[in-house]
């Protein structure tokens, strides 16, 4: 049973730091595409940034140069960094396994 389970989000003021972190478990983590999506409050879910199993990465070009997407296959998981933090960053962030599992989600809070 796949299952992948997000840690790191929280309040936070704008222009701050957060680290995402999806623990995976179930698949054979290191041959698949892992990528990270939010959703902010009445708007659809958007691809944020993903990593391939050659760490290949791409991005959003709303994070570009803001947001860093790693992998520890050793550990099953995959991170996101987020660096200077913006309000219109707050969303719930979806990890997801080749955009076909997905986690619960975790909240993200950037105040002003």
């Amino acid at each position: 049973q796949v299952q992948l389970v997000e840690s790191g989000g929280g309040l936070v003021q704008a222009g701050g730091s957060l680290r995402l972190s999806c623990a995976a478990s179930g698949i054979i983590f290191s041959i698949l595409t892992m990528g990270w999506y939010r959703q902010a409050p009445g708007k659809q879910r958007e691809f944020i940034a993903q990593i391939t199993p050659t760490r290949s990465t791409r991005y959003a070009d709303s994070v570009k140069g803001r947001f860093a997407i790693s992998r520890d296959n050793a550990k099953s998981t995959v991170y996101l960094q987020m660096d200077s933090l913006k309000p219109e960053d707050t969303a719930v962030y979806y990890c997801t396994a080749s955009s076909s599992s997905w986690g619960q989600g975790t909240q993200v809070t950037v105040s002003s």
